[in-house]
């Protein structure tokens, strides 16, 4: 699973004109899933971020996880995180889930979000969506399940 994270003022998706979620202060992730992601995989990331110490404190340290500001969750599924630009100008995209598990997974994950968090909005899995974001910092960050949980990963 990769997930880019960017802790954004306020975020939204539109798909065909409508907006399907959006968000205040939060974070904005962009998720993809492998072939070989699982719940159990998703758990572990989704207990990960939620747990991050990037907003400041009262001395403008990053050390508030997004629960202790009261930050919200945008979910946009992104199999193109999964690109492999080795070969050719056209990107292959052969190690992204299959569309049925990614799905599962993408609704598994948001869901899971909202033990954490009070608001989750999400994408449209499989559309053309439209994002708009204010990114907080900027902040952004990759996070990858083979570095996170190594020892569940292939």
């Amino acid at each position: 699973m990769r997930i880019v994270l960017q802790r954004v003022a306020h975020a939204a998706v539109t798909v065909d004109g409508q907006e399907t979620g959006s968000i205040g202060k939060g974070f904005l992730l962009l998720l993809g899933v492998s072939d070989t992601d699982t719940e159990e995989i998703a758990d572990k990331m989704v207990d990960k971020i939620c747990k991050l110490r990037v907003f400041a404190d009262e001395n403008g340290k990053t050390n508030l996880s997004l629960s202790q500001v009261d930050g919200e969750i945008l979910v946009v599924s992104q199999f193109t995180l999964y690109a492999d630009c080795k070969k050719g100008n056209r990107p292959s995209f052969d190690k992204a889930g299959s569309p049925q598990l990614a799905n599962h997974l993408y609704e598994y994950t948001a869901s899971r979000f909202a033990n954490y968090v009070r608001r989750v909005q999400t994408g449209s899995f499989g559309a053309d969506m439209k994002v708009s974001l204010l990114n907080d910092g900027p902040f952004t960050l990759v996070l990858d399940s083979e570095t996170i949980c190594p020892s569940m990963t292939h």
